[in-house]
């Protein structure tokens, strides 16, 4: 087939190509940038957080009153939620994790004052944080009882055994260490690595700030009680006993002490959608948004073709008479709209590049992989000759004798 009359037919009413060009150009652009988009937002909160979250849940205990017995409160409220039927562990922390909310602070190799520090966060927990969060110990040991700082109120914690992650140890210490490393904090005080996690999210996950990314795994577990009138509880229930612990948790806690109050029952699950709303709701509508352009792209699509065969029904059937198949007219159509739905991929595909650099200069994100522009081209030349095989197949369906017709 001669690919030049085609074209040259097309230029001689080139307003409605351009118009289905420019509207595949824009759509190459957008979708291509957006599913990108969308697959970084959902690697995000996919990304394993080395908790058990499906069977935890958090519980806030807040105490009144100057003479508040914190570490006796702490010490049946423990004792309590352990004994629950269906609890595997449970233990007290400052701060929920994957909660968006927590303690951050730096650490270094070295004493001296110019070591290179790394930001990281941390939890004061008691020995059994690790089982009740369900993390996994790489090496080392895990806190015992007698590890646990309970210190009077503003009163210095002097526990000095920690837990790292393995992803906090190797940004501190690049050439390789584990149990038994020393590290400082800011003041230069010394802990002493007595285990490391394989893996655990630190609270900022979601933030997309390349100083929440740089510390994602940098967490830090101390065996201490803060003096606290308000302590967060992380109770690991046995799988798929969730829901039912959590109201005995409940029940536990509200009924054990008139002074205090029990509050923000959740389970880790929800904590880490609330925290993750953002990203999961871009995503949505980012694929809403693509669906309907590629739905609008179609529509402009078809209704071009079809307005075509409509305006050349006597062209069609003379072509007819004078001996073309079906299958010609058909391909026919589909060369013509190949050549335009090519034209506006081409320019989408610079304009999808384009948008991608402002993005990723603009907002810190990263640039764009290398097959998602490919891939939408592909996908819309795929697109444009699914929408026109309707509209070429009724204008193969013409028949010969139109050609005679003089209205």
């Amino acid at each position: 087939m001669e690919f030049g009359p085609i074209w040259r037919s097309t230029l001689r009413n080139a307003f409605g190509p351009l118009l289905i060009a420019l509207q595949i150009a824009l759509t190459l652009a957008v979708i291509a940038n957006a599913v990108f988009v969308i697959e970084q937002r959902l690697a995000k909160v996919n990304r394993p957080t080395g908790l058990d979250v499906d069977n935890i849940m958090t519980v806030v205990s807040r105490g009144f009153g100057d003479d508040f017995d914190i570490q006796g409160t702490v010490r049946r409220d423990l004792e309590a939620l352990r004994a629950i039927d269906g609890v595997r562990a449970a233990t007290f922390m400052q701060a929920t994790p994957l909660s968006g909310s927590g303690w951050g602070t730096m650490l270094a190799a070295s004493a001296e004052k110019d070591a290179p520090r790394v930001s990281l966060s941390q939890y004061f927990v008691d020995h059994s944080a690790v089982q009740a969060l369900g993390l996994q110990l790489e090496s080392g040991r895990d806190f015992t009882a007698e590890d646990v700082r309970y210190p009077q109120p503003f009163q210095p914690s002097g526990a000095y055994q920690v837990l790292l992650t393995r992803a906090l140890l190797d940004a501190l210490f690049p050439e390789g260490a584990g149990v038994g490393a020393t590290v400082y904090n800011e003041l230069g005080t010394p802990f002493y690595v007595v285990g490391v996690i394989e893996h655990m999210q630190g609270p900022w996950g979601a933030d997309t700030s390349s100083w929440a990314r740089g510390q994602f795994g940098h967490v830090m577990f101390r065996p201490f009680l803060l003096p606290n009138a308000e302590t967060t509880y992380a109770v690991r229930a046995e799988p798929g006993r969730r829901d039912e612990v959590m109201a005995k948790v409940e029940e536990t806690l509200t009924g054990s002490d008139a002074r205090r109050v029990v509050k923000d029952l959740r389970p880790l699950a929800e904590v880490k959608a609330q925290n993750y709303a953002t990203d999961q709701g871009m995503a949505v509508l980012l694929i809403a948004v693509a669906a309907l352009m590629v739905a609008v792209t179609a529509v402009g699509i078809v209704g071009l073709a079809s307005f075509n065969v409509r305006r050349r029904t006597k062209q069609i059937g003379t072509r007819r008479a004078v001996g073309a198949r079906r299958r010609d007219i058909v391909r026919y159509f589909l060369v013509e709209n190949w050549m335009v739905t090519s034209a506006g991929v081409v320019l989408g595909a610079a304009l999808a590049l384009g948008m991608n650099y402002w993005l990723a200069t603009t907002f810190d994100l990263p640039r764009i992989g290398a097959w998602y522009v490919p891939a939408g081209m592909l996908a819309l030349w795929l697109l444009g000759l699914l929408a026109v095989a309707g509209p070429a197949r009724r204008a193969a369906a013409v028949s010969p004798a139109v050609a005679t017709r003089t209205v």
